[in-house]
């Protein structure tokens, strides 16, 4: 049973009363409303391939596949539809429930939608939740994804409105949450969060989440990303975040969006084992799980799993497979068997 009904009518005075309670109440706060939602000892495992990379013609000042920045980058194509369903295998295998998938595009053109098409199939033949992210989407492009069977659509608002501008100039922040309600009119569920330390004020932090909250429906998840500053981006040099203001931050998502997943996102790997801990108790409650998100670091994979080990949680397991994902996870299972009869252990 839940603490309190969601809101979709919070106000910015509100959401500063929030973030600025004693650290020890808002804490406790938000532990309480994620245990009367979810299990508190469960984090939900994600995995995210980068299907496309780089020379990507937005210009966000945090992100190195901006064709816009010099970054050590190398570009790549679009990666063949067995290589996307070779790693989304690998990733079940070590645990992942959702596989995501995500292309340095503007916008999916006409002639990628078949490609894009067949990953969703193929990744949901293995009984996999599919997230894909690849820029903006007209109400057409939604519904193709959706007859495709994707599951969600990633879109991040990244930053408050106020804020956008001092970091995107090439898409307006109304273009997103066109994109959210094209999503939502196609019937898949939104993934979206923002990113914390990007030169913003705490003003924005508030801000970002009264966005979020204030959808007509609140995210079924919401990314909480701290920057990593990559050279070559207009924000390599920015000052670092302060840690406690980071897992305010996930405090206060957790209280005002209580029903979603609250995903520990990018920036781990610059977090020690304590401030992730403090992040789960503060209600995060999914990890993108693997060496890279995308293009930058994340922590080591068996790092992340001995972290969950000690803290005497598990990896939460998917019960709301269809009778199709089941049938297909099954013959993959038997196919897989009967291929590793034909190979030993060196």
């Amino acid at each position: 049973m839940e603490l309190a009904p969601v809101r979709h009518d919070w106000t910015h005075a509100e959401v500063k009363a929030l973030f600025e309670m004693p650290f020890n109440d808002l804490l406790f706060k938000a532990a309480s409303v994620h245990r009367a939602n979810f299990n508190p000892n469960e984090v939900q495992i994600s995995t995210l391939l980068s299907i496309k990379t780089g020379a990507c013609p937005e210009d966000c000042k945090y992100c190195p596949q901006s064709g816009h920045y010099r970054t050590d980058l190398e570009r790549e194509r679009l990666i063949e539809v067995e290589k996307v369903v070779e790693q989304a295998r690998l990733a079940k295998q070590k645990g992942a429930t959702r596989f995501c998938m995500g292309a340095a595009w503007s916008d999916p053109k006409d002639r990628d939608m078949p490609y894009i098409s067949q990953m969703v199939k193929e990744v949901k033949e293995l009984g996999l939740e599919t997230c894909m992210t690849l820029g903006k989407l007209t109400n057409e492009k939604a519904h193709e994804l959706r007859d495709a069977g994707l599951d969600y659509y990633n879109h991040n608002l990244d930053t408050s409105p106020e804020y956008y501008e001092q970091i995107i100039s090439t898409r307006t922040f109304e273009d997103r949450l066109n994109t959210i309600d094209h999503v939502r009119d196609a019937g898949m569920k939104v993934c979206s969060g923002g990113i914390v330390g990007m030169g913003e004020q705490a003003s924005d932090r508030f801000g970002l989440l009264m966005q979020l909250a204030n959808l007509p429906q609140q995210p079924e998840s919401v990314p909480i990303n701290m920057l990593v500053k990559v050279k070559g981006t207009p924000l390599e040099n920015v000052d670092d975040l302060d840690h406690f203001e980071f897992i305010r931050t996930i405090a206060t998502a957790r209280i005002m969006m209580p029903h979603s997943y609250v995903r520990l996102s990018a920036g781990r790997n610059a977090m020690n084992e304590q401030m992730q801990s403090m992040c789960f108790f503060a209600g995060a409650n999914s990890i993108f799980y693997g060496d890279k998100l995308l293009t930058t670091e994340n922590p080591d994979a068996d790092a992340d799993m001995n972290l969950i080990k000690k803290l005497g949680m598990n990896p939460e397991k998917r019960h709301d497979y269809s009778d199709e994902a089941v049938e297909a996870s099954l013959s993959s299972q038997v196919a897989d068997k009967a291929t590793s009869e034909l190979f030993y252990e060196a």
